[in-house]
């Protein structure tokens, strides 16, 4: 399979790039898009359309190829993959809850593919992601391969979107759908925020909403512990501070922590929505501010996932958190170059409002302040 990574300010200068790309006679038949929400969306899935591309593309908070940071762009993989080899799917969530509609998804998957897996892109804010990611699970088998991120909307915080050629949703999921036995597919989601303190005890919550931590409104035990003075509604950066700077490590029995940040504040009770389930009684501990070593261990890890699982691949693609853009700044170009540079293939990545994927020695599981790499290999 070969691979080519495009970016662009103006869909203008994505047509542009994409006739560029195909003058040796390269036919992408697959694009992986990531774009600004304040993009053409239309515009893009006409021009890919056009060319009987298939699309799966998300709003995101910040879109990259290689080490080339965009901001208000449009980026995009293109892909020469064999068409018999995946099948994009799309859901509205509705009334439906996102477990069910991923069930659903991998059952229509099923009837394709004997072994599918699953590049996964959702949207809105108070999605569960990870109960998302359980529904593949459910239907096909817990060691199903499940990649993916939520979609940004330039940090918004308000509509998020996800569509195809022909459709697009601001709550729902756009899905690749890919035959495991002809592509090669594997990931690592790495984090490397520290945590700190001592482990402390979700007194209440229900799904992804917790209300108290140690019989204290979340929100107000957060604000304490980052010595945040400023907690008011009309505050607003208080909900990406504590995101990004203090967030929860839920504590695992097996595999490395998962991170779950306070993403949106209930006013009336102190309780805050994270992106993903944090069951009650299960420990927790915040974290500190990252330091620079946290971009080192994503690239290790992706150097571990090349030596010990994936030593060819025909392109990257990389979930990172828009947290760990607002934390790291332009030092994230490193990161990014970093993991180019291990397999030297085409890349494309968005900044996401969550990852979907498996830490080290961990299950399926939803990740914030993450970067996730993924890569694949068409046999």
């Amino acid at each position: 399979m070969k691979a080519k990574s495009i970016r662009g300010q103006t869909p203008g200068e994505i047509k542009q790039a994409l006739d560029k790309s195909m003058q040796d006679g390269f036919k992408p038949s697959l694009a992986i898009v990531f774009m600004s929400v304040k993009q053409d969306r239309k515009a893009i899935s006409s021009l890919f359309s056009q060319h009987n591309i298939a699309i799966s593309g998300a709003t995101s908070n910040g879109e990259f190829i290689d080490g080339d940071l965009g901001k208000e762009s449009i980026a995009a993989l293109l892909l020469d993959m064999n068409p018999a080899h995946f099948e994009i799917l799309f859901s509205e969530f509705g009334q439906r809850s996102p477990r069910e509609v991923s069930k659903e998804l991998a059952k229509t998957a099923m009837d394709h593919f004997n072994e599918p897996a699953f590049l996964v892109t959702g949207c809105h804010m108070e999605t569960d992601a990870e109960q998302m990611l359980y529904g593949f699970a459910d239907i096909a088998g817990q060691k199903v391969s499940v990649y993916g991120g939520m979609a940004g909307d330039d940090f918004q915080f308000e509509d998020q979107y996800v569509f195809t050629n022909e459709h697009e949703t601001n709550r729902g999921v756009v899905v690749i759908a890919l035959d495991e036995n002809k592509i090669k597919i594997k990931g690592r989601a790495t984090c490397g925020w520290k945590a700190v303190g001592t482990e402390k005890i979700v007194t209440k919550s229900e799904g992804n909403r917790v209300f108290t931590i140690d019989g204290e409104p979340a929100l107000d035990i957060t604000a304490r512990f980052g010595g945040l003075t400023d907690i008011a509604e009309d505050n607003a950066q208080l909900a990406m501070e504590i995101a990004t700077n203090f967030p929860l490590q839920l504590q695992r029995d097996k595999g490395d922590p998962v991170m779950r940040p306070g993403l949106l504040v209930n006013w009336d009770d102190h309780s805050y929505y994270c992106s993903g389930t944090v069951p009650q009684g299960s420990k927790v501990r915040f974290s500190l501010p990252p330091d620079f070593d946290v971009i080192e261990k994503v690239i290790s890890a992706s150097e571990e996932l090349k030596a010990s699982e994936m030593p060819e691949a025909d392109a990257v693609i990389l979930y990172s958190c828009a947290g760990r853009l607002l934390s790291l700044g332009p030092l994230m170009s490193k990161e990014i170059e970093g993991v180019k540079e291990i397999w030297n293939v085409p890349l494309v990545g968005m900044f996401s409002n969550g990852e979907l994927g498996r830490a080290t020695g961990g299950e399926l599981e939803m990740h914030n302040l993450t970067t996730c790499c993924v890569a694949i290999k068409e046999e």
